[in-house]
């Protein structure tokens, strides 16, 4: 399966940081073609130039929360891109940290955007051409968020938890097609996540202190063993913890 996968194209969305970029980075070791997805075009035009001696990559700006963006950004792919074998619906941010009764709405807002109903607009962009061919591997990049529920969790683990249910709902309409549907659903993973969520704070990443937290990579590697898996196989879901992680609430760390 690993030759076969080589050549396949694979578009990833929120490519610029995280576990999107360390995707792309995993991707193009084995010779995937590379569709990178985001809203920063600096780093999509940084990335692909550190890819572009490894394989094929296009770049396209959009955010996934415009529908009328996304599709005219697939479809405006070139002719060499168009066959998409792989989606990788990573694009997704947390915002604030408050309880229900003071929680902002604006926040709420971008949470269910993005995580839900941008997550939808792309797959309803690519799964039309997968049904047509009756082939093809999503991956929904979930959290442990979505199976349970935190203080102060509660619209972020709600967003979440629909990223699952979505991921099983495709699993039993894409079935009929051949098609491949996995979800893989972090613990916590040190990236920029912290520092969007608390909206630029200096104590951010404290949240990552006093443990070893999972990186961007561990989770890359995760994903292209699940699109590397002979084809009767599909991964359907995956949950990943650091060592220090017992659930959402418990860690073990260093005093």
């Amino acid at each position: 399966m690993k030759d076969e996968i080589r050549n396949k194209v694979a578009l990833i969305t929120g490519a610029t940081s995280g576990i999107g970029r360390a995707t792309a980075l995993e991707f193009s070791k084995h010779g995937i073609n590379l569709i990178l997805c985001g809203r920063r075009q600096e780093r999509l035009d940084s990335l692909k130039a550190t890819l572009e001696s490894s394989t094929n990559v296009h770049t396209l700006n959009f955010d996934v929360r415009n529908k009328v963006g996304v599709l005219e950004a697939i479809t405006s792919l070139p002719e060499s891109f168009k066959t998409i074998d792989i989606l990788i619906n990573n694009a997704g941010n947390a915002y604030g940290k408050d309880p229900i009764q003071t929680g902002n709405l604006d926040d709420w807002d971008a949470m269910i955007d993005i995580n839900v109903k941008g997550l939808l607009y792309v797959s309803k962009a690519i799964t039309p051409q997968m049904t047509e061919r009756q082939s093809g591997h999503i991956i929904n990049i979930g959290s442990l968020a979505g199976k349970e529920v935190y203080p102060k969790g509660n619209v972020y683990c709600a967003s979440k938890a629909a990223v699952l249910s979505i991921t099983e709902g495709m699993r039993i309409d894409l079935n009929p097609f051949g098609i491949k549907v996995c979800a893989v659903n972090p613990g916590m993973v040190e990236t920029e996540f912290s520092e969007v969520r608390f909206k630029g704070d200096a104590n951010a990443n404290d949240a990552y202190k006093g443990y070893k937290a999972l990186q961007s990579d561990d989770i890359a590697e995760i994903i292209y063993f699940a699109i590397s898996r002979p084809a009767h196989v599909n991964i359907a879901d995956v949950l990943v913890l650091p060592t220090a992680q017992a659930s959402s609430t418990i860690i073990k760390k260093s005093k």
